[in-house]
């Protein structure tokens, strides 16, 4: 395999040039070969970012970027109910993926991306960096040790000042449904589904749940209550207008320990077997990141850690509150 990854950025806002750009810079075997935003004063930005990109082919159309050829791979960064119809495009152009979260926004897309991968024979992953975190990472660990005994319960809270009504940040793309998919359980609620079933292993059958919108076009507030297969149960609570600020609590309860994770970053870890303990940074080291990861999958030198079967289990639980929502009854949450 080349030593060399050609790669095209879509979507060229914040979080692109904040997050991925910094990563993929470090590669020394990542050439930027093509940027792609409708929004000219995005690509401004980026330039002024990264002077070394002065010059790099400009698209505000992404399907001009993926008919030009020269590409191994993009990272896509775009609204979410964007996401499905790009993936697809790029694989069948032949090209590798990583897209932001949530992958997609239906359970039907999910399974067309994952089929169309599956064609392509390309690598797709889904950017919920905290697969990477050693937090996480530390507590799967002991879960499918069987550190903790079966889980049998799991409570999850995220609260985020996200609904802020007469600001400009309520016009944002993220509020209008016909770009955002969803509300804050789509957008950064999506974090907290993903690593709730990935760290657990759980597998959600059936949900009943509460939403608000508290005058926004999306949903603001979800209250769920989850059974899982087997004899788990447990809660989520989702909070996305909080003067509070962005904050979590993750419990998980075992017949023979509980894990308990506190914050989004520089998370704490407590474990109780029963007696108390807070693990310690070096007992839970990091693994890398999102960008890294896709870049040495692509080379052959590491499996992919978050694939599009990933994105499918967050959008099915996610579909599944939504409906329930919507139906004031218990549904089933399928794949």
């Amino acid at each position: 395999m080349a030593d060399t990854v050609r790669v095209g950025l879509i979507g060229c806002g914040n979080n692109m040039r904040g997050a991925h750009l910094p990563r993929l810079a470090r590669f020394p075997e990542v050439r930027i070969v093509a940027l792609c935003d409708p929004a000219p004063e995005n690509i401004a930005k980026m330039v002024e970012a990264r002077p070394e990109l002065r010059g790099v082919p400009v698209y505000e159309d992404y399907r001009r970027l993926l008919d030009k050829g020269g590409l191994d791979a993009v990272v896509i960064s775009t609204p979410h109910t964007l996401h499905h119809r790009q993936i697809v495009d790029s694989l069948q152009c032949g090209l590798h993926v990583e897209v932001e979260k949530p992958m997609v926004c239906s359970v039907e897309e999910a399974r067309d991306v994952i089929a169309a991968r599956d064609a392509a024979g390309k690598v797709v992953l889904v950017a919920y960096q905290r697969h990477y975190a050693g937090a996480w990472r530390y507590c799967r660990a002991q879960i499918l040790a069987g550190k903790l005994g079966p889980i049998h319960y799991v409570q999850a809270y995220q609260c985020q000042n996200w609904w802020r009504p007469g600001t400009p940040s309520a016009e944002a793309w993220r509020r209008k449904p016909e770009f955002s998919g969803g509300g804050q359980l789509n957008d950064s609620g999506s974090h907290l589904v993903d690593i709730l079933l990935w760290a657990t292993g759980l597998e959600p059958e059936e949900v009943f749940a509460y939403q608000e919108n508290r005058g926004a076009p999306v949903d603001i507030l979800s209250a769920v209550s989850i059974r899982f297969r087997g004899s788990a149960i447990g809660n989520l609570s989702i909070v996305g207008q909080s003067v509070r600020g962005f904050d979590e609590e993750v419990n998980l309860w075992g017949t023979e320990g509980t894990l308990q994770v506190l914050g989004t970053a520089n998370q704490r870890v407590f474990h109780y077997t029963p007696e108390a303990r807070e693990v310690p940074p070096e007992e839970r080291p990091d693994a890398g990141d999102p960008d890294r990861n896709f870049i040495n999958a692509i080379l052959g030198r590491e499996e992919v850690q978050v694939p599009a079967e990933c994105g499918l289990r967050a959008i099915a639980l996610t579909e599944a509150i939504w409906r329930s929502a919507a139906s004031g009854r218990a549904e089933r949450c399928g794949e």
